[in-house]
């Protein structure tokens, strides 16, 4: 096992990881940002480093910088976390050839995956079920005019190298694909650098619904089963929770085989998962593949009992997986949510400082949380500030322990999303587990649009 381990991350996942360390006696090693001298993170790792300016990409994404702190502080692994390097090929590369462990699957993996139409061609190659689309970029507009009428409309617009969004686009007939493409182009090129696209079928109504895997250097892979994740604002996740209340088992164990396919066509190794699109019918199409740990990583790890950090960390030791996949339990019902700190009806950010926090102790309730009482939230990072896990042995019970949790939250200070979820959680569709992506749009909006 590794004798220290810097975190190259901030908020509530580098708290993660540093509550895992400390349960295996591993030091740790926080980098943060002149705006977050005072974060959490920072008080509760062994060592801190300042790594630079507020800007991200002044601080957490100056990959050069974290890797001299890294070898400062004499650690032999990093962890990435989610987001800012946690996908970045380049800094897998540069911590091997530095001597220093990455905790995730090696570079070329991070690769394949990180290319939408190189990760459809090799989903395709190993018979993993993509969405109806092309498997190339998209030459110019007219093309992509000329690919959507054989197609026929509605039709996804969609960024190679894109995520959260980000160049992302249903487009519903010609104008609107004329209007929308120059746009979306532009935000990807801005946004990733490569402002290849393409096009795929889109597909109405469905659910969000991904694959845990867990798979070591040798090639054992295995399924952590499925977190349903269609409750979404903005293409962005705000409300997950395992099992799916939409799956039956033949479709679990379809699910969870082709993922596991997807994950050895790449010689995957470490966490990941793979999510899917699955329509009415059950019928599910890959979407992609995040090389990281996940934001939801909890209500797994609260239906399965596995420390997802932890065997992480072994893997990325060479240790061999010791869970074989009959040995996986899937008990109860887990839901979590993100509690943001952004208008609950407009969902744009609102920073500020937290003048009081109050959050409720109860038995069946998780936090994960990255600020306190006091703190400042800027806005120059995601505004999730904590995510709140309630774990009952139904669904139903569940649901009713998070909205007790929720109703006993006091952030005071800056506008939080909280009363949005508690909208989400006691809308009857949800309670009936019917919610699909559409959700938010169907069912929030309209609210809102009434109000007016």
């Amino acid at each position: 096992m590794f004798n220290k381990v810097l975190i190259a991350n901030r908020g509530e996942i580098a708290c993660r990881i540093i509550r895992t360390c400390k349960k295996i006696n591993i030091p740790t090693v926080a980098i943060y940002s002149e705006a977050d001298a005072q974060g959490l993170h920072v008080q509760e790792a062994d060592e801190a480093f300042c790594v630079g300016a507020a800007r991200v990409n002044e601080s957490y994404l100056k990959a050069d910088k974290i890797i001299e702190i890294a070898k400062e502080a004499n650690v032999d692994a990093i962890h990435p976390g989610y987001g800012l390097l946690s996908e970045n090929a380049n800094f897998a590369k540069a911590c091997e050839e530095a001597g220093i462990t990455f905790i995730g699957p090696d570079a070329n993996a991070i690769t394949v995956m990180g290319s939408k139409i190189e990760a459809r061609k090799t989903m395709q190659a190993a018979n993993v079920p993509v969405v109806p689309g092309l498997t190339r970029a998209l030459i110019d507009v007219d093309e992509a005019v000329e690919v959507a009428k054989d197609m026929g409309y509605p039709v996804m617009l969609k960024a190679s190298a894109g995520g959260g969004g980000i160049g992302m686009q249903v487009v519903a007939n010609e104008e609107e694909l004329r209007k929308s493409f120059a746009g979306n182009q532009s935000r990807a090129e801005n946004f990733f650098g490569d402002g290849a696209m393409f096009i795929e079928k889109y597909i109405a109504n469905p659910r969000h619904i991904e694959i845990q895997l867990l798979a070591d250097k040798e090639g054992n892979t295995i399924s952590l089963w499925e977190r349903d994740c269609s409750v979404q604002r903005r293409h962005q996740k705000v409300i997950e929770e395992a099992p799916s209340p939409f799956l039956d088992e033949k479709t679990r164990k379809e699910m969870s085989t082709a993922a596991i396919n997807a994950a050895k066509a790449i010689n995957y190794y470490n966490a990941g998962t793979v999510e899917f699109l699955v329509d009415e019918n059950k019928d599910f199409y890959f979407l992609e593949m995040n090389t990281r740990l996940q934001v939801e990583h909890p209500v797994t790890e609260e239906i399965t009992g596995f420390d997802i950090v932890e065997e992480q960390l072994k893997i990325a030791a060479n240790q061999t997986l010791t869970i074989k996949q009959e040995d996986v339990p899937l008990k109860g019902h887990a839901i979590e949510v993100r509690i943001y700190a952004e208008d609950p009806v407009r969902f744009f950010p609102s920073p500020g400082t937290i003048s009081e926090m109050k959050i409720p102790y109860m038995k069946g309730i998780r936090h994960e949380l990255g600020v306190q009482e006091g703190m400042a939230v800027t806005p120059f990072y995601d505004p999730m500030i904590a995510k709140c896990v309630a774990t009952g042995e139904t669904r139903a019970e569940a649901i009713r322990l998070m909205q007790e949790a929720l109703n006993h939250y006091q952030v005071e200070g800056i506008k939080t999303n909280i009363p949005m979820l508690q909208t989400v959680l006691d809308h009857e569709e949800f309670k009936q587990g019917n919610a699909t992506t559409d959700f938010v749009q169907k069912y929030l909006t309209k609210k809102k649009e009434k109000k007016k």
